[in-house]
């Protein structure tokens, strides 16, 4: 039969973006691990929650990321909002703080300042295993310390946040970037290497070669490694406070029983990174599936107006971290089942049966009520589904005599219970 010239089109039905993701709720139990577990770890470090918003004046990333970066020329979301303004929504955690820390003078505060986050970012990228377009990190940052000791321990607590995790057989890599005083030098002599070898290297490292030529060891494209395999070595060209700064840092690691090896390569891809860059890598991976790292960024504040300050932390993200513990069948404590279901048998029950779930919640407990269309069997069905323990059966004789009929859905067992006594009745 065909359709009526004049019926109604149907309505268009939406998915999610490409590269976004829904967290139903069989997947929140991984989320909520997560998000505890950095909590915990990060208060038993000495770190404090900070929020900030999640898009700031485009400036903010655009000026301390650096303008040779993916981010940066690929990934950011800019927009302009309706009174002007030149907006940004969040690439990353770390410049953000550092604008906190700015405006509201926490170089007043007790030095160094321990700060952690977890909070949404958004890149305009390729998605891929665990990488979304919008996608959760859990960060850290340690601002107003320079001092060696203060890199292990950021290393120390994302170690130790992996592993109460359950995360296992993952290798932290570890290098040395320079700074501003040695770093030049190496970059004109890399920049010799890769000069009479640009023809053999893909087209995004030809625009790194003249806006960030340190991104050049962190290329990935396969006809781009045999150049990067013979580049300079940038410990070869570390001054001595850089040098001195590095092995401090190994040797607190050696001390805390921290196990890492040495990458030469590890750049990290944002251009605020000063001296100590880490990365941590799971076994069954690629180097580009990090599970997370980060670095040593002493010049970021300055960038943004602020006083020289130096700082370290790192990010990670959630998604990434779950698909490991998926992989890896780590153990999770289960979600508590509802321990009541109340199963009102006719129209006049319900309201009662409202009155008493609020009460039993009131002591902690939770509860699911049921309807009254539904038939008895259908609404002991719908509890067993749900896994719930109890079942508060309540129709005519109940309501009369203030009682439930309240039956253990594992003993299959029922018996009759005053409706003030359900809370201590029930088995959970």
């Amino acid at each position: 039969m065909l359709r009526s010239m004049d019926a109604e089109p149907r309505p268009k039905r939406y998915a999610a973006p490409r590269g976004a993701q829904d967290v139903l709720p069989d997947d929140w139990p991984w989320w909520r691990h997560v998000r505890d577990t950095a909590e915990r770890v990060c208060a038993r470090f000495g770190y404090r929650h900070i929020e900030t918003p999640v898009f700031e004046h485009a400036g903010v990333y655009l000026r301390s990321v650096g303008a040779g970066t993916d981010i940066v020329e690929k990934e950011v979301y800019l927009f302009e909002d309706r009174g002007g303004d030149r907006l940004a929504l969040r690439p990353e955690g770390t410049a953000g703080v550092m604008r906190a820390y700015i405006e509201h003078g926490m170089a007043n505060w007790p030095q160094p300042v321990r700060l952690y986050y977890t909070a949404p970012n958004f890149r305009y990228d390729r998605p891929q295993a665990g990488r979304y377009r919008q996608h959760t990190q859990f960060g850290v940052e340690c601002v107003g310390d320079g001092e060696p000791h203060i890199d292990a321990e950021v290393i120390d607590l994302l170690v130790t946040f992996y592993g109460e995790l359950g995360l296992r057989d993952f290798t932290l890599k570890l290098n040395s970037i320079g700074d501003q005083n040695c770093r030049p030098a190496y970059i004109e002599r890399l920049r010799e290497h890769y000069l009479p070898r640009l023809d053999a290297v893909c087209a995004d490292d030809r625009v790194r070669f003249e806006k960030n030529p340190m991104r050049l060891l962190d290329c990935k494209e396969e006809r781009c490694q045999p150049v990067i395999a013979t580049a300079p070595r940038i410990a070869n060209y570390l001054c001595d406070p850089c040098r001195h700064h590095f092995e401090a840092v190994q040797t607190y690691l050696t001390a805390l029983g921290i196990d890492y090896q040495l990458d030469d390569r590890l750049v990290r891809g944002l251009d605020y990174y000063t001296r100590t860059a880490f990365e941590v890598q799971p076994a069954i991976e690629a180097s580009q599936s990090a599970l997370g790292g980060g670095g040593r960024y002493d010049g970021l504040i300055e960038l943004l107006g602020g006083p020289p300050t130096p700082g370290i932390g790192f990010g990670t993200g959630f998604e990434r971290i779950i698909l490991n513990l998926k992989r890896q069948e780590v153990p999770l404590e289960p979600e508590s089942p509802p321990a009541l279901y109340i199963a009102p048998l006719i129209d006049e029950a319900v309201p009662v049966a409202l009155r008493l779930a609020d009460d039993v919640r009131a002591e902690g407990v939770a509860v699911i009520v049921g309807s009254a269309a539904r038939s008895l069997k259908a609404q002991l069905r719908h509890a067993g589904q749900l896994r719930a323990r109890n079942v508060a059966m309540i129709g005519r004789t109940e309501l009369d005599g203030r009682e439930v009929t309240l039956r253990d859905m594992e003993l299959h067992s029922e018996r009759r219970v005053s409706m003030a006594d359900v809370p201590r009745a029930i088995t959970h």
